[in-house]
């Protein structure tokens, strides 16, 4: 009993740890995909909730009965051989080049947050990433299952604070200029994105685990445990409304009024934030490369960690900026086709 209580929570901690990226912690997501649309936002969040519990569940079911080894053969399940190879190799520049993003954000907080070298954080970072993934899954299980409870409360001190806040209910009323068509597709949007991302540790995740009440159970916590921070969020920023919008991480302003030891969990968050999301990356970047070139995993990991070091010295705006759009397209034909793909009950 206790065993799959403990598997259950670890498929939540690592579903909402790998959703939950730096774009989440900061605010920024949230913001674009649901506040902006004011009172709208609230009604798509519950719709996304729902597509997070559904897709998510179905993804992992599919993953442990197709008993993928990366998201390649899950690609493969959806796409067909050809095409899935095609998207497979798109998702490995994809995801290389937002691993490169989110180690030159953990470098970024080193330098502005705790005085330390832009290199020296982008080193230190890479040294926590190369020992810990060597653990392989068990690492991402265990850096989830610390990092997540902390977000949560952090994100209960939040709303704590908001209801306190005079229009805490602005959520509630708050008008928006923008088409109520951009408003409804914003969910599918948010979740073929993200969901198409995490596939890289949630299909590895799903394969693993033998039993569909664990990955059920699992998925429903962990979605709606991302509904509830989307959620939580969104009353906090929509508080703040329309001058939040002027802060690159809006979230940061709003917990910098709390005072400033929990600015400091804030950081800490939003570094591990970034920190999980670079763990799961690579993890998956590692399996997609160990299956075609059969080099040693720990040789790959540092393979791609040193390709992310010499892309974060660039700094990756213009190749996001091209990828970004186009990826979100074809992660909207994921997301189709994931939703048209049957699970055999069995």
């Amino acid at each position: 009993m206790w065993k799959r209580t403990g598997k259950v929570l670890q498929i939540a901690s690592t579903y909402m740890g790998t959703i939950v990226g730096a774009g989440f912690a900061t605010g920024q997501e949230i913001l674009q995909f649901f506040t902006r649309f004011g009172y709208w936002g609230t009604v798509t969040i519950a719709l996304t909730t729902i597509l997070f519990i559904w897709l998510g569940t179905k993804m992992m079911l599919i993953a442990s009965e197709i008993r993928a080894k990366s998201y390649e053969d899950l690609n493969k399940a959806l796409f067909g051989d050809r095409y899935g190879r095609l998207i497979s190799h798109f998702m490995l520049v994809v995801l290389l080049g937002v691993t490169a993003v989110m180690l030159a954000g953990a470098g970024t907080i080193f330098y502005e947050h705790w005085n330390i070298s832009y290199q020296s954080g982008l080193l230190i970072t890479m040294a926590g990433c190369y020992f810990l993934l060597r653990k392989g899954m068990n690492a991402i299980l265990t850096v989830n299952a610390i990092v997540v409870p902390v977000m949560l409360l952090f994100t209960i001190l939040i709303i704590i604070d908001t209801f306190r806040t005079p229009g805490a209910d602005k959520f509630i009323t708050l008008s928006s200029d923008h088409s109520i068509w951009a408003a409804w597709a914003s969910p599918f949007l948010y979740t073929a994105f993200n969901l198409s991302m995490s596939q890289a540790v949630l299909v590895p995740l799903g394969a693993e685990i033998r039993d569909r009440k664990v990955i059920i159970a699992g998925s429903w916590v962990g979605g709606i445990g991302i509904g509830f921070m989307l959620l939580a969020g969104h009353i906090a920023l929509s508080v703040h409304m329309p001058g939040i919008q002027q802060f690159a991480i809006p979230m940061g302003g709003i917990a910098r009024q709390l005072g400033p030891s929990v600015q400091f969990i804030y950081v800490f968050i939003i570094f591990a934030e970034i920190f999980t999301t670079l763990i799961a990356d690579i993890y998956g970047l590692t399996l997609q490369l160990h299956e075609r070139l059969k080099w040693a995993r720990s040789l790959i990991v540092l393979l791609i960690l040193a390709i992310c070091y010499v892309a974060s010295q660039i700094g990756f705006g213009p190749l996001l900026s091209t990828l970004y759009p186009i990826f979100g397209l074809i992660s909207f034909g994921w997301l189709i086709l994931i939703i048209r793909k049957r699970v055999t009950h069995s």
